[in-house]
């Protein structure tokens, strides 16, 4: 399927955890280097730096900034062709975020888009929140949501997806989540969103090495960065 977001192209991976140490990605700047090197090997020349701000991850504006500019300046210094942009991936429970949007939190990227997740295996963390209407909250104040891999939401049912659509989210599937990277149950639900027309955008949403070995080993290239 064709990507329709003008904004962001195949060249630019929306959803990546490669900043330094301050989430379960990247450990160290290091390591962040090795999978900055990886994405340009992909065909990426630019990453949103999405890192988790959720109930085990507090990062704030300023952790974020500190940890782009160390990233940043290393890859300018080592003349690797990557353009990282800070910005978060923030879950939507009660725990959080509330906090973010009462302290002006949020950190689009071009074209004010903002990265939102939900619970993986325990929705009762959302609480009270309704996740269509901070959907078509973000909306009405000027920002693009955009909801991470929800093929991993295995506690969605139809209705759900069909709700948070229509309340305006772009859906946003993970490369390997058609392929089995996060098992049958999640490469069926990826088949059945992928059917529905679903899917706005395709990401890495790399974590370490391992994802990005098990990316060479289904072949993945910007190429089907959009497919």
């Amino acid at each position: 399927m064709e990507n329709p977001i003008t904004e962001i192209r195949e060249r630019t991976d929306c959803h990546c955890h490669i900043l330094p140490g301050i989430d379960d990605g990247a450990v160290d700047l290091s390591d962040s280097i090795v999978l900055s090197e990886r994405l340009v090997e992909f065909g990426y020349r630019r990453a949103i730096c999405t890192s988790h701000r959720n109930h085990l991850y507090h990062n704030t504006p300023e952790i974020i900034m500190k940890q782009y500019h160390i990233l940043k300046d290393e890859l300018e210094r080592r003349n690797i062709p990557l353009e990282i942009i800070p910005s978060m991936e923030y879950r939507i429970i009660e725990e959080t975020w509330p906090e973010v949007l009462e302290k002006g939190w949020l950190m689009p990227w071009e074209g004010n888009h903002i990265l939102v997740e939900l619970p993986i295996s325990n929705p009762s963390r959302i609480g009270d929140l309704d996740p269509a209407e901070e959907i078509r909250s973000l909306l009405g104040n000027g920002y693009t949501p955009v909801l991470a891999h929800p093929e991993r939401y295995l506690w969605c049912s139809e209705h759900h997806y069909h709700k948070y659509k229509d309340a305006g989210a772009l859906f946003q599937r993970n490369v390997g989540a058609l392929e089995g990277m996060y098992g049958e149950k999640v490469s069926q639900r990826a088949e059945y969103l992928l059917g529905e027309g679903m899917y706005d955008l395709v990401a890495t949403d790399l974590h370490s090495l391992k994802y990005a070995d098990y990316f060479m080993k289904i072949g993945f290239g910007c190429e089907t960065a959009t497919s």
